[in-house]
């Protein structure tokens, strides 16, 4: 007789388009949550009642009342379930209204699956703490990111990065052998904080790769040991950038 594994946390995933809603609760299910649906708001506040979710994904666009509204109802019930966002918007005053009405996180559409899943269990640590054995290091091949401490190794070498650097490099990580557009990246890792010029990726792209990467300069301390790593930020020309896992060796 076979058991039933345990979920990871139970989730609300809340979203009027069929096939996205399909999508997000198939992939979440095969990342380990248990995942129940809801088409409306209506039917979303309906659901958070009879199955205590852990955590709300929900789209702001909703035929009968937007995401935000949602938000409210649950907040103003006594329910302070977090909540993840998903928006098709790209308007400084959508993403800071969810912010402002309680919501935990955003991700905008188009979105990567693995980045909703990161987002997700990032937001179950910060409010209420997953098993102690849950992992806040991203890993890609010899290259790791500690979201607690803000520290960063490669080949056990650590690398000093600004903030910006910092997350420039948990996008890619989170989006790992995947290409990644400037309009994407810029909307992930500035959000609204910046005019919308897609040169500053290539600035800061420049940066990372400096750090992260072989660096030419021969009195950088350290450089000895960086000369044996290979170029993991690859650019795709025409398309955007892409963080791949070095070849050992």
């Amino acid at each position: 007789m076979t058991t039933k594994p345990e979920t990871e946390a139970r989730l609300l995933v809340v979203d009027d388009e069929p096939n996205i809603r399909e999508l997000l609760a198939t992939s979440l299910r095969f990342a380990g949550f248990d995942v129940v649906a809801a088409g409306t708001g209506n039917e979303a506040l309906r659901a958070a009642e009879e199955n205590q979710p852990d955590l709300v994904v929900l789209d702001v666009m909703l035929p009968d009342m937007d995401g935000f509204t949602v938000t409210r109802r649950l907040r103003s019930s006594g329910r302070h379930i977090p909540v993840v966002f998903l928006t098709a918007r790209d308007e400084t005053s959508d993403k800071i209204t969810g912010l402002t009405v309680g919501g935990d996180d955003y991700v905008t559409k188009p979105f990567s699956l693995e980045e909703v899943v990161a987002r997700i269990r990032a937001v179950l640590r910060r409010t209420r703490g997953l098993e102690e054995d849950e992992s806040a290091v991203l890993t890609v091949g010899d290259l790791e990111l500690d979201d607690d401490t803000h520290e960063v190794r490669r080949a056990g070498v650590m690398i000093d990065l600004s903030p910006t650097e910092f997350k420039l490099l948990r996008y890619l990580m989170l989006n790992a052998n995947r290409v990644l557009s400037k309009a994407q990246i810029l909307d992930h890792v500035w959000e609204y904080d910046f005019g919308g010029d897609t040169g500053i990726v290539e600035s800061y792209i420049s940066y990372l790769r400096r750090k992260i990467d072989v660096a030419p300069e021969p009195d950088e301390p350290g450089k000895q040991l960086r000369d044996s790593w290979t170029p993991m930020i690859q650019t795709k020309r025409g398309v955007g950038y892409m963080l791949r896992a070095s070849n050992p060796g």
